[in-house]
């Protein structure tokens, strides 16, 4: 039985912000903008590669919803995918990598999968995480960060 996620709802205070910023500064595909009413509009967008949506609008969220918080994005490359999203604007935290010592900066020197984290947010204050899977530099290294206790 598989239990796939395909959509997460995003609270927004401005639609039409939310959807420049995932469009224009993200670079999303806009895949829905229906506006039945005033009081009803849904905006979908999709992360490049990824078969899960994020959709945000006017009466899809409880008004005053709180911001979701720590979604992860996985990419191959986290400089990459940072610079791809610093150079359209978007402040992304330094990349980090987690060691037995704590967090040191930059990307895990040998690209472990799961070891190598950036962040940033949205106008509305929801968070995303960038997390690095499957860099081709990782190719026979083992797949597990350091455990850290």
């Amino acid at each position: 039985m598989d239990f796939l996620i395909e959509l997460i709802l995003l609270p927004v205070t401005d639609v039409d912000r939310a959807k420049a910023f995932y469009a224009d500064r993200l670079g999303w595909s806009v895949k829905v903008d229906h506006q039945q009413s005033d009081t009803f509009r849904v905006v979908q967008v999709d992360p490049p590669g990824s078969s899960c949506s994020a959709t945000f609008g006017v009466g899809i969220t409880e008004p005053g919803a709180p911001p979701v918080k720590g979604t992860h994005l996985v990419v191959r490359d986290i400089a990459a995918a940072r610079d791809l999203l610093t150079g359209n604007g978007v402040e992304v935290s330094e990349i980090r990598h987690m060691t037995e010592h704590g967090w040191q900066p930059g990307a895990d020197p040998e690209h472990r999968d799961y070891a190598s984290f950036a962040d940033f947010a949205d106008p509305d204050d929801n968070t995303w995480v960038l997390q690095e899977v499957g860099h081709p530099a990782s190719a026979g290294v083992t797949n597990r960060p350091p455990d850290v206790t």
